[in-house]
């Protein structure tokens, strides 16, 4: 059963808030025809942080526009719930852009996940574990199915856009590193941005998982495309990188802080080596 809603426009919303020049986290409309990516690119690449505006804290938290929330302690149905969403992710989501495009990835949305604006300006996403269906000014809710719990689908929904905010901020920050969207994939429901020269062997993928078969809760990593360095940083557990456990991140007085710490010192670590002869 649906029950229709009002639609969304992510930066009109801000707009009306925080002025003409506000900018977001999250895709709007109108939907993207034109290659490579056919999506909109939210931040444009470039810094984004209203702490020092006007307006409703509260509204800008919740949407990690600044000021910025903490990650909290994971209800104890998050996995259930993530193996859940992650199917819907795969399922429904994904496919019906795919259709549309042939563009399988995903963004942070709020209060969880959803696609890009696509074809008719038609949306689907998940907000706080319920699926909404948007078309241009028509908009449907449909209630969290079966073994989703909208408590553990927030928590998802906040570490998504905890991560958006720290990879677009990591992005902004190495304009020279040739970096890509920010972009959720729906195969291993992890969020990520590529930095670094392929070409240079410099290549490689920083971004944040909710979780997967070695890990039980998420964390953030980085992958690099080629070799791998040796030093104590890059013994990540299951796969050849480095990692940052969520307990980690409860435990930092300033989480965004840490995260960026980590994902900038591989970035700069993984240049340095390159760099170095023979």
């Amino acid at each position: 059963m649906s029950k229709v809603i009002a639609p969304r426009n992510a930066k009109a919303e801000a707009q009306g808030m925080l002025g003409a020049d506000a900018r977001v986290l999250e895709p709007s409309p109108p939907a993207v025809s034109q290659p490579p990516w056919y999506s909109d690119d939210p931040t444009e690449g470039r810094p984004l942080d209203y702490s020092q505006r006007d307006g409703d804290l509260d509204w800008r938290e919740r949407r990690w526009l600044g000021p910025y929330g903490r990650l909290q302690a994971l209800p104890v149905s998050f996995d259930a719930t993530r193996e859940e969403l992650h199917k819907l992710a795969e399922d429904v989501l994904s496919p019906a852009r795919a259709a549309a495009n042939g563009k399988i990835a995903l963004r942070w949305t709020l209060g969880g996940f959803g696609t890009p604006f696509f074809g008719a300006d038609e949306q689907l996403r998940i907000e706080h574990g319920a699926l909404i269906r948007q078309r241009g000014e028509h908009a449907t809710r449909e209630e969290p199915g079966e073994g989703i719990d909208p408590a553990a689908a927030t928590a998802l929904g906040e570490f998504y856009g905890f991560a958006t905010s720290v990879l677009e901020a990591l992005r902004a920050a190495n304009p020279a590193a040739d970096p890509s969207l920010v972009q959720l994939w729906p195969e291993h429901f992890d969020i990520s941005v590529l930095l670094g020269s392929e070409k240079q062997g410099r290549r490689a993928d920083y971004g944040a998982s909710p979780g997967d078969a070695n890990h039980p809760e998420p964390y953030l990593y980085v992958q690099p495309w080629g070799t791998v360095p040796s030093g104590p940083r890059w013994q990540a557990h299951g796969f050849a990188g480095a990692e940052r456990r969520y307990e980690e991140l409860l435990a930092a007085e300033d989480q965004r802080a840490l995260a960026l710490l980590f994902f900038q010192g591989c970035l700069d670590e993984l240049a340095s080596a390159q760099e170095a002869p023979g």
